[in-house]
């Protein structure tokens, strides 16, 4: 029997909770009720397949399950000092995400979608997401922002039982820097940001690593995976003839230990874009670059594979049968706006693996005891790996009421043909309702 590559499912999200905030305390406990409808009984195909869509992965991690209670947040706060400079102290369970500090004004939008969690992150386009335990401190003013956190991983993601710590340890260190020089009617000319961050990632679950060795190797070795990331981001936008230009550039290098290998990898990001004034729907042309370093010799003591850590993938691969391990990603996108109630956004990526030798990745990151969390397919010795075109429209009709409807296509390169020989086509579409009370 051909496994189900086409199916319709449903879900929904309720959450709620309750806190308090003083000049010098904050507390907050958020409970979450994720319910599943309709998903697939038989799209799992063999390997090397495996699951084919979202459907199939909700359904092969809940066994049967369809309503799940998930604690997002229970976490208490201290604040010194008064804004705007102040330091917050967060301690229990709480959402976090590098990257979201303090933005350049009129950049929000652009370092929310192409900055941010890249590496560590809610994960907050599945109906579970992941939160985090442990201690987070800010200190902050207008122009700087200083952000130290040690935190461990709950369970969650696709699965319905989110309750539980992982055994896995991140720690965090970054400092943003604002500049901004006033213009009359441009905001986000003359506006400049730079952030340096370190991250640890220390995973001490005994579970088999996706990675290009041979599957007995990776069996066998039940060392921890100890990785080290240094890295920086440069964001500025400038006025450039009839309109706005913005520059981005990203980049990280990892050292460390993928169990019994040294590691040693790097990945960089380079975009720019252009916003002209005074043309209808307000568009905003954008293009870029980005490399993710894979493994080109299995048979060595090296990983060389850039390690995304825990990030909230579908930020960076709005069709998210991919991330951005192994891979070089070119991309244009297009963004129109109508009003402060309408965004139209098209995207179109041209992926390859950066080396033939490694494996095509995706998932993004622990999420359960069993499962390391990202998933490697082989290559079929080719690099090849698809197009995809998307489009999405985003309605935000009340401060308390939206909507967003998505449409992505990928067609498939050689190595998406070597695994699927019978199709190497798929698309991928929902419409998601969001409703505040």
């Amino acid at each position: 029997m051909a496994a189900d590559d086409s199916y319709v499912f449903g879900a929904a999200v309720l959450r709620g909770g309750v806190g308090a905030e003083g000049d010098r305390y904050v507390w907050r406990v958020d409970l979450a009720a994720p319910v599943l409808l309709g998903l697939p009984d038989s799209a799992v195909a063999p390997s090397p397949q495996g699951q084919l869509g979202l459907g199939a992965t909700y359904q092969a991690e809940n066994a049967g399950h369809k309503v799940g209670l998930v604690v997002k947040e229970a976490f208490a706060g201290l604040r010194w000092g008064q804004p705007p400079v102040s330091t917050v102290l967060r301690l229990g369970r709480f959402a976090f995400g590098e990257g979201h500090e303090i933005s350049p004004p009129g950049l929000e939008s652009l370092k929310r979608e192409r900055i941010a969690e890249r590496l560590v992150g809610p994960f907050d386009f599945s109906h579970v997401g992941r939160s985090f335990d442990g201690l987070e401190v800010n200190r902050s003013d207008p122009r700087t922002s200083l952000t130290a956190a040690v935190l461990r991983p709950t369970e969650g993601v696709f699965q319905l039982d989110g309750l539980r710590p992982l055994d896995v340890m991140v720690a965090y260190a970054g400092l943003t820097r604002v500049w901004t020089r006033k213009r009359d009617r441009e905001p986000a000319a003359g506006s400049w940001e730079g952030r340096l961050f370190a991250l640890y990632y220390l995973d001490w679950r005994r579970i088999p690593r996706a990675d290009n060795r041979p599957a007995e190797l990776r069996v066998l070795d039940s060392t921890a995976v100890r990785i080290f990331t240094i890295g920086m981001h440069y964001l500025a936008a400038f006025r450039a003839g009839p309109g706005v230009a913005d520059v981005l550039l990203w980049g990280a290098w990892q050292n460390g230990g993928w169990g019994q290998q040294r590691h040693r990898a790097a990945a960089v990001a380079m975009e720019g874009g252009f916003r002209p004034r005074g043309v209808p729907l307000n568009p905003w042309l954008r293009g870029g670059w980005f490399y993710g370093q894979g493994d080109r010799d299995p048979s060595d003591d090296f990983h060389r594979t850039f390690f995304q850590v825990l990030p909230t993938p579908r930020i960076y691969a709005r069709f998210p049968f991919y991330n951005l391990t192994n891979l070089v990603d070119r991309f244009f996108q297009l963004t129109l706006r109508l009003g402060d109630s309408w965004r139209m956004r098209l995207d179109a990526h041209s992926l390859r693996l950066a080396a033939k030798e490694d494996l095509w990745y995706s998932g993004g990151g622990a999420f359960d005891r069993e499962n390391f969390g990202f998933v490697g397919r082989s290559s079929g010795g080719s690099s090849d790996l698809a197009g995809v075109f998307d489009l999405s429209t985003d309605w935000q009709a009340t401060p308390r009421l939206g909507a967003t409807l998505y449409v992505g296509h990928a067609r498939g390169g050689d190595v998406i043909g070597a695994v699927y020989p019978r199709g190497q086509r798929a698309s991928f579409a929902y419409l998601e309702l969001r409703c505040r009370l």
